[in-house]
């Protein structure tokens, strides 16, 4: 049977006979056919220089990359040395752990796999080089949220750290974030998501509202995740909702308004409320999973990997809306030569597609969601970006199944979550008295 073509928004892709989406040629193809006509020529003698050089010594290259367990997967760096023939090595830290490695140990990492807010503290200290728009083939498809900080033109920026106002410097020497884009930027965007709460519906009354976190009947079955600059967010979503606190922006608290959040949450710890405080994926699954935990801080795989296990559990979507982030990459200072152009294949590689499908499949949003398209079928598409019903099985990147035909994306297309975003991860100017008033909080 002969395959067809299908146009759906501004992407035009082909189709099997099963439905799949297929590119006409892959990545790997591509790049086997350059190195091939790059080395005819060199034989020839028509090229010298950089196609050369690379085609000897690329499988010499390892790059260093650090960050998150969110998108620091093997399944990715795997797939690097399959398509791109050199190595990508990876560490993963929880993120406070990551904010610190970054800036005092600038020399044990050649790529910084980062969140946005964490980049706020990282960038001005001069550790991190600034990259050359010109040389990233697919930047006219990244999600204009980076950009702009707008998901339509009409759209009000939301509190925190909006990646855009760390996005971009003025030139490849600054530190400091430039008020508009320019042609270098502090890292490419490549991951993010609008979060909220993960509740057992099976252990708990209807949800609603940040606030039920708080709610009496969850004592002692309650968790917050331990991560200050994050924590310190839900925390104030929660104290909005309660009407205990109202904040000039959660992104940038004063003092006195820290003070009233972090008083409320040691007030909740002492009456018995939470259960646990968690800083890994792992705990947050395990604490779900087991029942200890009913309502909860949590992320997207989070919920879905409970799910997996055959045990209820939702994403619910809350009336004030959700708490957002967003990640990307950015290369290290001093790197240079031929990693630094191994550094920028790679970072093109990650946005042509493969990754934004294998993120996606896990509950992410890819940055640049045009390419993550073709990798992915019509259905899956569907169910992760538009909100629709699953018409078969929804499976993770790994095969597991993660939902059944007719299934419906907690919180519904990613206008309807992404659209409702009321604050994103934020550093303040208050950061340090915060985090000592979070710790106080754990401590209490």
């Amino acid at each position: 049977m002969s395959d067809v073509t299908t146009t759906k928004g501004p992407l035009t892709a082909t189709k099997d006979a099963s439905g799949t989406r297929v590119a006409g040629l892959s990545r790997r193809g591509l790049l086997k056919g350059a190195a091939a006509v790059a080395g005819l020529a060199a034989g020839s003698g028509a090229l010298t220089g950089f196609p050369t050089i690379w085609a000897q010594n690329i499988k010499n290259v390892t790059l260093r990359q650090f960050g998150t367990g969110v998108s620091n997967q093997n399944a990715i760096a795997e797939k690097v040395k399959e398509d791109l023939g050199f190595n990508l090595e990876l560490t993963a830290l929880d993120s406070d752990a990551v904010a610190q490695r970054a800036v005092t140990q600038p020399q044990s990492y050649d790529i910084a796999d980062i969140e946005y807010w964490i980049c706020k503290k990282v960038f001005p200290s001069g550790v991190m080089q600034p990259m050359d728009v010109s040389k990233i083939k697919n930047y006219d498809k990244i999600a204009k949220l980076f950009i702009t900080g707008k998901l339509t033109p009409d759209s009000v920026i939301a509190q925190g750290t909006a990646p855009h106002t760390v996005g971009f410097v003025e030139g490849e020497d600054s530190t400091t974030f430039a008020d508009a884009p320019t042609g270098w930027m502090t890292m490419i965007p490549t991951i993010y998501n609008a979060d909220t709460l993960g509740i057992r519906p099976d252990l708990t009354k209807e949800v609603s509202s940040w606030a039920d976190l708080l709610d009496p009947d969850y004592k002692g079955k309650a968790s917050i995740l331990n991560i200050p600059s994050i924590g310190i967010m839900d925390a104030a979503m929660v104290s909005e909702a309660l009407g205990e606190v109202s904040y000039a922006d959660k992104g940038n608290m004063t003092t006195e308004e820290i003070d009233k959040t972090i008083a409320l949450m040691i007030k909740a710890k002492k009456d018995g409320q939470f259960r646990a405080f968690w800083k890994s994926f792992d705990e947050s699954v395990n604490l779900m999973a087991s029942g200890e935990v009913v309502i909860q801080s949590m992320w997207s795989p989070a919920v879905a990997a409970v799910r997996s296990k055959g045990i209820a559990c939702k994403y619910q979507p809350l009336k004030e809306g959700y708490r957002a982030w967003g990640g990307g990459i950015g290369m290290a200072k001093h790197l240079t030569g031929l990693e630094r152009d191994a550094a920028y294949e790679y970072l093109n590689w990650y946005l042509s597609g493969w990754v934004g499908a294998y993120l996606l499949r896990q509950g992410y949003y890819s940055a640049c969601p045009t390419t993550a398209m073709e990798f992915m079928t019509a259905d899956e598409w569907g169910f992760w970006m538009d909100g629709k019903a699953a018409e078969g099985e929804i499976k993770a990147p790994d095969g597991k199944v993660m939902e059944e035909p007719g299934a419906v994306r907690d919180g519904g297309s990613f206008q309807e979550r992404m659209g409702r975003v009321a604050c994103w991860n934020s550093v303040m100017d208050e950061n340090k008295y915060m985090i000592r008033k979070w710790n106080e909080f754990i401590a209490a």
